[in-house]
Parts: structure tokens; C-alpha cells; sequence
């Protein structure tokens, strides 16, 4: 019976996981064409659209 439980356990912390890490992928895709969009936007200004 413990046993089961611990593959059970496994399996949702891997899929908790998994899911997790997808949604930062997404994330970091929608971030990277915000600032490539930035830099398309913002190139003929002469002007830098951060603060750093």
C-alpha cells in the first residue's frame, strides 16, 4: 500500500512539474517577443524603451 502511495505521490509532483515548467516556457516566449517587439518599435527613435 505504501508503495502505491509513493508512485502516486511521484506521479502528481512529475506532472505538477511538468505543467509548471511549460507555463514558465510560455511565459518566457510571450516576454521574448515583447522585447523583440520593443526593439522594432522603438529602433527609429534613437531612444531606449528600458531603464537599465
Amino acid at each position: 500500500m505504501g508503495l502505491v502511495l509513493l508512485v502516486l505521490l511521484l506521479a502528481l509532483l512529475f506532472g505538477g512539474l511538468g505543467f509548471a515548467i511549460h507555463a514558465l516556457w510560455i511565459l518566457a516566449v510571450v516576454f521574448a517577443i515583447l522585447w523583440i517587439a520593443g526593439f522594432a518599435f522603438r529602433s527609429g527613435e534613437n531612444a531606449r524603451w528600458y531603464r537599465w
